[in-house]
């Protein structure tokens, strides 16, 4: 049976590559809206409370707003793309990788992992679960991102001022993605978190450096390789590396993807290692996440639509 979606922002980038991934597809039938009918509560109303799933793909305000605009006992399933609801209760982290597929196919209200967390979780959760890694170790997480993860304002100004190569940014810490790095790991204590863009439409690299020779019953990197890969045995979407490639690169050039590579790079002595993530900000980093659980919520094949 047919199931209808209503995308909720669908003209910016994450609700575009949202339907770019459903389109084709014989599941789902898309609830669009006109220009006007957008700006139009009621029909914004009609649309949240009629619709099989509404995906939002707005600002963290506007998902809050569309939210209160869904009926009590509506029939209406929720994917919410902001960070509005990554920490709130009543609500489904939708990585299904950590939390569970079958708890994500179930639920009513699904909160989209960010992008840089969904790098440092992949690498991250499995081993504190493990006891590979302590949780109360102060982590630092480095990333670079490209500058499509910033909404319409920032691929503006990239795009208008091409003499901008790097950009470091959240320099004063305190940045709206920690609460859900730390809930969701485990952890007591926030990580050190140290964002960057630059001038590539997608692409994204989150590393985790760990000097375990400082580190309390710290694993060596083969024993936490091993236990990632094993983790992920049976994901068609996280692969973990066999090997550690001599380079990683973001090419402007680069492909949509919604796979996430994991790598565990040492030295010789094991005493110290780089855990990193390589992902799509636009793929596992968002609408690929979003259409991942979808597809689990409407009971379909868990990669259909994806680019694995």
């Amino acid at each position: 049976m047919t199931q209808t979606v209503f995308i909720d922002g669908g003209a910016g980038t994450t609700g575009l590559e949202i339907a770019d991934r459903l389109a084709g597809r014989s599941e789902f039938e898309l609830v669009v809206l006109g220009e006007e009918q957008r700006k139009d509560a009621d029909a914004r109303r009609a649309a949240l409370n009629d619709s099989d799933f509404a995906i939002l793909c707005l600002p963290d305000d506007a998902a809050r707003d569309a939210v209160a605009m869904i009926d009590e006992g509506s029939k209406t399933r929720v994917i919410d793309a902001s960070t509005a609801h990554r920490v709130a209760s009543g609500w489904i982290y939708g990585f299904p990788e950590i939390v569970g597929r079958q708890v994500v196919a179930g639920a009513q209200r699904v909160s989209n992992p960010g992008c840089y967390p969904t790098g440092f979780l992949a690498l991250i959760a499995p081993l504190v679960r493990k006891k590979l890694l302590s949780r109360d170790w102060a982590f630092t997480v480095n990333a670079v991102s490209g500058y499509s993860g910033g909404g319409k304002a920032l691929i503006g100004r990239f795009e208008e001022d091409t003499d901008i190569s790097f950009m470091a940014y959240a320099l004063k810490l305190g940045h709206k993605h920690i609460p859900e790095m730390q809930q969701k790991a485990g952890l007591t204590h926030p990580p050190v978190f140290s964002p960057a863009v630059i001038p590539a439409f997608r692409g994204m690299v989150v590393e985790v450096p760990l000097a375990l020779e400082a580190m309390r019953a710290a694993a060596k990197p083969e024993e936490m390789r091993a236990a990632l890969a094993e983790y992920y045995a049976d994901s068609p979407v996280v692969h973990v590396a066999d090997e550690a490639p001599g380079e990683l690169l973001i090419r402007k050039s680069d492909e949509p993807s919604d796979r996430l590579t994991l790598h565990v790079f040492s030295d010789e002595a094991g005493d110290q290692a780089r855990l990193v993530a390589a992902l799509d900000n636009l793929g596992k980093g968002a609408s690929g996440a979003a259409v991942q659980s979808l597809n689990l919520m409407a009971g379909c094949k868990e990669t259909a639509g994806l680019r694995v």
